[in-house]
């Protein structure tokens, strides 16, 4: 816990405030993996220290993870009354507003004096609630105007911006501006590092693609024993017998003479030694353009340089017959 809540909970008795200090730190590692958990701990806590200002805001936060309104508005409120007028909590009461049906109350709360002592982070969270309450009475438009922030066009990855950008491209995709949308989930999902939206799933469903999870596939890959067998290479003949062709079987193909003294010599071109290449993804951040965000492009990498021993992998590549490609 920080200095500032150990301060607060020094006004409790000894084993008191441990005991609450101890539902606090669960109720903190629990918020996002188990929000009815941390919930239950908070409330504990509440129960032990309610004339405790940080009891309450965490009371108050959990709530809000765990969805339960109502309870949260209460809980932020004495936490404001206890701590003195702490405007940091103005986003998520605003928010706590919506989830009730309330959006002018959280316009209310996003037009208050207190505004004006929010740090950057802090204004940028009011803005996108600001931004779903005008969603929420059919202004559309005004929703977009919203959020056109000078953050919008920050050339650095902050770490609002993932949800600063989906925020704008679901305005757009509400005020009907789908093409303008798809470029802004796109940047949204390129600046999603921690998987905090679905914006590549709205990216694809507006352009019309399908993602497919492969670690979800139905059952495990079977080779069947037809597929099994045209997959094996033949190894060499077992006599001499093997070796002679009969009949009509067209004759193996040989590989090229090699001139003697010339392979591995410098400027002399050889086959490479691995058969199928190598091609990765590779990211990489650019330097975005003025008035643009960090752009994540690919770049193939070409084939690994060919290590010692490569000839021979040229002239096994050769001996192979024109019986096909092996699976």
């Amino acid at each position: 816990m920080d200095a500032e809540a150990r301060g607060e909970l020094r006004t409790l008795p000894k084993d008191l405030a441990v005991r609450v200090a101890r539902h606090l730190v669960m109720a903190g590692q629990l918020l996002d993996e188990d929000p009815a958990a941390a919930l239950a701990h908070a409330r504990a806590a509440r129960r032990l220290g309610s004339r405790v200002g940080v009891v309450r805001e965490a009371s108050g936060l959990a709530a809000y993870h765990a969805g339960e309104w109502a309870d949260a508005l209460a809980e932020l409120r004495a936490a404001r009354r206890l701590r003195g007028q702490d405007d940091a909590y103005l986003p998520v009461m605003a928010d706590c507003e919506r989830g009730l049906g309330r959006p002018e109350r959280a316009l209310d709360l996003a037009r208050s004096p207190g505004v004006e002592r929010l740090d950057q982070a802090e204004r940028v969270e009011l803005r996108i609630v600001e931004s779903g309450a005008r969603r929420d009475l059919g202004q559309y438009d005004a929703a977009v105007v919203t959020l056109q922030l000078p953050e919008l066009r920050d050339r650095r990855l902050r770490p609002w911006s993932a949800r600063l950008f989906y925020a704008y491209a679901d305005a757009l995709t509400e005020a009907g501006r789908a093409d303008e949308a798809v470029d802004w989930f796109a940047r949204a999902a390129a600046a999603d590092r921690d998987g905090e939206t679905d914006a590549a799933e709205r990216y694809a469903e507006l352009e019309g693609l399908e993602i497919i999870d492969v670690e979800e596939a139905d059952g495990p890959f079977e080779m069947t024993d037809e597929a099994a067998g045209a997959s094996e290479v033949p190894g060499p003949p077992s006599s001499a017998a093997e070796a002679e062709p009969h009949g009509d079987e067209a004759d193996p193909v040989q590989p090229p003479p090699v001139e003697e003294g010339r392979a591995g010599e410098p400027g002399t071109e050889s086959a490479p030694a691995v058969p199928f290449g190598d091609v990765t993804g590779e990211l990489r951040e650019e330097r975005p353009p003025a008035g643009g965000v960090p752009a994540v492009e690919f770049k193939e990498a070409g084939p690994p340089p060919a290590e010692d021993g490569a000839e021979d992998g040229a002239e096994d590549a050769a001996e192979k017959t024109d019986e096909g490609p092996h699976a």
